[in-house]
């Protein structure tokens, strides 16, 4: 298929055998994603002899989550079977989700870099805004006045945005411990049986991913029966040691309520069954793992408060097992997902098995609000995309109905 010249001199392209669209517009379409996927922090590599995309693991973790220019993604032809092969499997363990550089093909690089995005990417928190954002969290509390956030004059915004990791490892956990309860007679589920299973071996419904819980179960074949409570002796009851009872003071006239007067009381450990029942109890803990970190910054604002805040998700992966991040814009970012998966693969390594890992970079605004009230400068700061607020020294607090001079 050769392209011809057209009626007003334009090089027009054949269409293809089946398709609507002419060879031209699928190379300006795939053009398109070329530019639009190297600005989404991605590496997808065109095969030399035009036949196939090649995708590498940042293509499945990033398009799993919530893309970083959700509105501009252009829409993606599907494979054509005359001239693109499938993609290629997925890559093997080892791999690392690498970020190419943030200039694009023909663009300047001034505005393709890091602090160019975030300036584009962060709302900008206006006068009016940081005003509404103060005058909300000093009317969520009781001892703090409202004259203060209405009168105050706004002397410097400074702001600034925040990149926090996240890596969460979902594990699974088990251990065996002998226990019993009062045998009440029912069948036993004894080695006469069966061989008990390895703990591993027992099949178990596993909970919503990401989600803590703790269950107790009982491994086949492996109950037997103690004929005498050690507690009791297998009298069913416990004597009492020879003391003045402080219901009737000795008397003997008040029926007491924990003996009903027989002087003995029911075994606890058998509940007067005189017989235990002691079988394996399988313990299974699913816990999710937690590692984060935030950027450095500038501004004095508690890190604490900066690890609960909301942000706004740039890149998520979610598998079996992640890869590190490498190449990220911010070098702290790529050594915080290395350091923590790393870290989490020595902890859990021996005593856990990994079901799931999740990892996620947000972007947390920032912003410093400097303010003057009655002849002070005072200072707030506003962080997380629900605009919460962090007031360092409020000119106007109250304790008990007296102001705090």
């Amino acid at each position: 298929m050769e392209p011809t010249i057209g009626p007003e001199g334009m090089c027009q392209f054949p269409r293809l055998p089946g398709r609507g669209r002419c060879l031209g517009t699928v190379f300006q379409e795939l053009s398109t994603w070329v530019w639009w996927t190297s600005a989404l922090r991605l590496r997808v590599l065109w095969h030399p002899q035009l036949n196939s995309w090649r995708g590498c693991p940042a293509v499945t973790g990033f398009f799993k989550g919530t893309p970083i220019f959700p509105s501009f993604i252009p829409h993606i032809p599907e494979p054509l079977s005359q001239t693109v092969e499938p993609l290629t499997p997925a890559s093997p363990p080892g791999h690392q989700i690498f970020f190419p550089p943030l200039e694009a093909p023909g663009r300047p690089q001034d505005q393709r870099c890091w602090s160019w995005f975030l300036e584009h990417r962060v709302p900008v928190v206006t006068e009016e805004v940081a005003r509404e954002a103060l005058l909300s969290f000093v009317n969520s509390k009781c001892c703090y006045g409202s004259a203060a956030a209405g009168d105050l004059v706004i002397r410097e915004l400074k702001q600034q945005a925040l990149c926090r990791y996240r890596l969460e490892t979902f594990s699974e956990s088990r251990i065996s411990e002998w226990t019993f309860q009062p045998f009440t007679n029912h069948s036993v589920d004894g080695p006469q049986r069966g061989t008990s299973p390895r703990l591993w071996d027992i099949k178990v419904q596993v909970p919503p991913m990401f989600q803590e819980d703790t269950r107790k179960f009982q491994v086949p074949h492996s109950s037997l029966v103690k004929v005498r409570c050690p507690s009791c002796s297998g009298a069913k009851r416990k004597a009492k040691p020879a003391r003045r009872c402080q219901m009737c003071s000795g008397s003997g006239r008040r029926r007491c309520s924990t003996c009903s007067g027989r002087g003995n009381k029911t075994c606890a450990t058998c509940k007067g069954e005189k017989k235990l029942l002691h079988f394996i109890q399988l313990v299974i803990a699913w816990k999710n793992n937690l590692f984060e970190f935030v950027s450095e910054h500038q501004l004095d604002c508690p890190g604490e408060l900066l690890a609960k805040a909301r942000g706004e998700i740039l890149f998520k992966d979610e598998n079996t097992m992640v890869y590190p991040i490498v190449d990220f814009p911010l070098r702290d970012i790529s050594l915080a997902s290395q350091r923590g998966i790393a870290e989490h693969s020595a902890a859990l390594a021996s005593r856990a098995r990994v079901l799931q890992q999740r990892q996620t970079i947000e972007l947390v605004p920032l912003t410093e609000v400097r303010y003057w009230y009655q002849g002070k400068t005072y200072v707030y700061y506003i962080y997380g995309t629900d605009h919460r607020v962090y007031v360092v020294d409020y000119p106007e607090k109250y304790c008990c109905g007296c102001t705090i001079l």
